[in-house]
């Protein structure tokens, strides 16, 4: 009897007549694995999304290629499109990481039940730190979100809504914190200054790529704005 040919050989038996007597023999049949049961995976999910999140974020969605995608993930093109789908499969794990992993917690303190009368000032001071250090990720690369806004796929109508969404999330973060530090201010002075706030940061997002200085300037102004306003 013969052997096997290679690891994905399997061995079935078949029933033959020759004339008489009746001959059964074996024969390999090679199989894929894949055939015979779901590929197991075989990584860590978050782990390699986070890298993924990396790559798309400082290079951008369209510029992020598969090979660079694969060193950053350790996985190969095959086993990144039989987790994800696709590139862009991967990138929607990373936009979702990116806004459970670095937007919410930073708007924590805004979306809690109650909202600090100093936690808006603390978010911009925050946000001002982490575009100030060079070992920031923000620092370079600004926002993920903000980026794609301004990148082709924005074309595509499910970025288009995730990054509205995210704007309005933002925007309803900072009116929180507007609200608990101007308790006594009207509801249209409120979403003026919550307004003004939101287009600040936004902007610092969009220039800390380019112009450091003028990004840390746009939080630096936003604070003052709510200074005034409380000492009005």
């Amino acid at each position: 009897m013969g052997q096997p040919v290679g690891r994905a050989a399997s061995w079935i038996w078949v029933l033959t007549i020759v004339d008489m007597p009746f001959i059964i023999y074996s024969v390999p049949v090679v199989t894929q694995p894949e055939a015979l049961m779901g590929r197991s995976q075989t990584f860590e999910t978050d782990r390699v999304v986070r890298a993924a999140r990396e790559v798309f974020w400082s290079a951008g969605y369209e510029s992020a290629s598969v090979p660079e995608l694969e060193r950053a993930t350790g996985l190969s093109r095959s086993s990144i499109y039989h987790a994800f789908g696709s590139k862009r499969g991967l990138f929607d794990a990373a936009v979702q990481s990116y806004l459970d992993e670095v937007v919410r917690p930073r708007l924590r303190p805004l979306v809690a039940d109650a909202v600090a009368p100093d936690a808006l000032a603390g978010y911009l001071t925050g946000l001002r730190a982490a575009l100030g250090r060079a070992d920031e990720v923000q620092s370079t690369s600004g926002c993920l979100l903000v980026n794609a806004a301004s990148a082709p796929i924005a074309r595509d109508a499910a970025v288009r809504r995730t990054v509205a969404a995210y704007r309005a999330e933002l925007r309803a973060a900072l009116g929180r914190g507007v609200a608990a530090a101007l308790p006594d201010a009207s509801g249209a002075e409120a979403d003026r200054l919550a307004d003004a706030c939101t287009a600040l940061v936004v902007s610092a997002f969009t220039l800390v790529r380019v112009d450091p200085a003028s990004a840390l300037q746009c939080l630096d102004t936003a604070v003052e704005l709510l200074d005034a306003s409380r000492r009005a």
